[in-house]
């Protein structure tokens, strides 16, 4: 019996919700002035029930040798 995938529909081996839902995900990446003229980058529009954020987030900073957090959908 063939697995079929609740979402299209589809048999799970031609299965493309997961293609579908990355083309749809909208990324924003901004950036913000706080006090004393400090710019912050915002990152915004990343699915956070398939990207572990608080990870992403830690492994941006240490790649860009900067600090930041995660927070509300966003990284700062």
């Amino acid at each position: 019996m063939v697995n079929i995938c609740p979402v299209c529909g589809l048999p799970k081996d031609i299965c493309v919700c997961g293609e579908i839902h990355k083309e749809q995900q909208k990324i924003r990446i901004r950036l913000e002035t706080r006090k004393f003229r400090k710019a912050m980058t915002l990152i915004e529009g990343l699915d956070g029930k398939e990207i572990d954020l608080g990870r992403l987030a830690q492994k941006m900073k240490s790649y860009c040798a900067c600090g930041g957090t995660a927070k509300n959908g966003q990284i700062m």
